[in-house]
């Protein structure tokens, strides 16, 4: 059976996401997927969509209510894909119970605001050229390691580079995971 993943999108949903059918295409054959529009996991529903807008939106409680709404619907333990807003909703959403087996982030936002971090296996990934990145200074305080991708901003996770890399990684992550169980089952037989 294969392991179930949870993706959750970037602040726009799938509003401005026909990127993330290239992670899909990947990563489809090898789990049991299920996405979350962050917008309508946010209960968000702006008539006008700017940038400033849905960004004050998640931050004046959007981001609560998507936290809220994963922590209901997601009980099992399983792995997460996450994007900017999506991963702060994810990162905020395990330091409150949710049960992840490891936390795929890529450009989080916010998270450089926490003081604490989930007790999670986590996987930070941020352009050197985002504004929002957290700084060296809180990874040590916090005690995580972000990979830091040269020549990119906040929206590296678009970029076909980043998403053949971000898979792979999280292919190898759990089929290394999976090996020694189905090598036992092959001696059992």
């Amino acid at each position: 059976m294969a392991e179930k993943l949870v993706i959750v999108s970037d602040m726009w949903g799938t509003k401005k996401g026909l990127w993330i059918t290239s992670y899909l295409g990947y990563l489809q054959q090898y789990f049991d997927i299920t996405f979350y529009d962050s917008q309508q996991l946010a209960n968000i529903d702006l008539p006008v969509q700017t940038e400033q807008n849905i960004h004050d939106a998640f931050v004046n409680g959007g981001i609560d209510t998507a936290v809220a709404h994963l922590l209901k619907k997601e009980t099992s333990p399983c792995y997460y894909l996450a994007f900017s807003t999506g991963g702060t909703i994810v990162w905020n959403a395990a330091k409150k119970g949710l049960p992840v087996k490891s936390l795929y982030a890529i450009s989080p936002t916010r998270i450089r605001l926490q003081n604490e971090k989930p007790l999670v296996s986590l996987n930070l990934i941020y352009g050197e050229r985002d504004t929002n990145r957290p700084n060296d200074i809180w990874a040590n305080k916090l005690d995580v390691y972000m990979d830091t991708v040269p020549n990119y901003g906040h929206t590296l996770y678009t970029d076909e580079k980043i998403i053949r890399k971000v898979c792979l990684s999280l292919l190898n992550e759990v089929t290394s995971i999976n090996i020694p169980e189905k090598i036992e089952k092959k001696k059992a037989v």
